[in-house]
């Protein structure tokens, strides 16, 4: 991928993570007075690295996903310029599948399906394909920041398009054949999934794949800027996790610290070790 390709990608990113940011609050007149009665239908709480914590502490609050969904869309706008900004004339493998793995967060808004669901009445297979759309936005920006990562490792593909295709298909194929219940939903809505144990374990692996990558990268090329920017993606990971699966507001301002934290160590030591190149 040449560098005029890889920034109009970038281009691309900001533009769909500004429309996604609008879309949210274009649509929240229309479902913000339903949250009460969606939160009350869940099928069950929402799983995540802190919510065994939370369950305990606090009950549900119905606008914690809302507010998820808007933090989700404004970390994606924000963090994509400023990797435009600052990598424009940058060739990096690993700054390219980092902005994807930022621009996956956009896929957040699906989850405005839910009380869409219920307010307009829809039918069920529009749950179904919705969530389908939002498992594909999360896989596909956890193979993402895999792929930076094995980049980083040594991974010598020039190709980056022909890795970017295989993620596609890849997380396609995960997409359509998840099991997806179109009646259920967590607290913070997001449609229920059958084997959900085995997708968070996958989830987990892939997570402690990338980082341990990014530390053997600094051990092979012999830069500790590697290991900053494993711990950086480790924040980044954990951050993604509490976000997306919030549904009580003290997760929320440590979702934003971590990601903010990790994205700032992942991108500015990358950037020190492509600026002698």
């Amino acid at each position: 991928m040449t560098l005029l390709q890889r920034n109009r990608l970038f281009v691309f990113g900001i533009a769909l993570s500004a429309l996604m940011f609008l879309a949210v609050l274009a649509l929240s007149v229309m479902i913000v007075p339903s949250f009460g009665e969606i939160t009350a239908g869940a099928a069950r709480r929402a799983s995540g690295i802190l919510q065994p914590l939370m369950i305990r502490l606090l009950d549900p609050s119905p606008y914690v996903p809302y507010i998820s969904m808007i933090l989700a869309c404004t970390y994606s706008l924000a963090t994509t310029i400023l990797i435009f900004y600052f990598f424009e004339k940058t060739q990096s493998s690993e700054i390219l599948f980092f902005s994807l793995f930022v621009l996956s967060f956009t896929a957040e808004v699906m989850r405005t399906a839910v009380p869409l669901f219920s307010v307009l009445e829809l039918p069920h297979v529009y749950l179904i394909m919705t969530g389908r759309v939002l498992y594909f936005g999360r896989y596909f920006g956890l193979l993402s920041l895999f792929a930076a990562s094995v980049y980083a490792a040594g991974l010598d593909i020039q190709k980056q398009g022909t890795v970017i295709l295989i993620s596609f298909v890849i997380t396609m194929l995960i997409a359509i054949g998840i099991p997806i219940d179109g009646l259920s939903w967590d607290t913070s809505f997001t449609v229920t999934t059958g084997y959900s144990s085995m997708f968070t374990l996958a989830e987990a692996g892939i997570g402690f794949i990338t980082i341990l990558s990014f530390f053997i990268a600094a051990y092979s090329r012999g830069s500790k800027e590697y290991t900053f920017i494993g711990i950086g993606s480790l924040l980044v990971y954990i951050g993604r996790n509490v976000l997306l699966t919030a549904d009580t507001w003290p997760p929320l301002p440590l979702a934003i610290a971590m990601l903010a934290a990790g994205t700032w160590l992942t991108c500015t030591r990358i950037h020190q070790v492509y600026l002698w190149l």
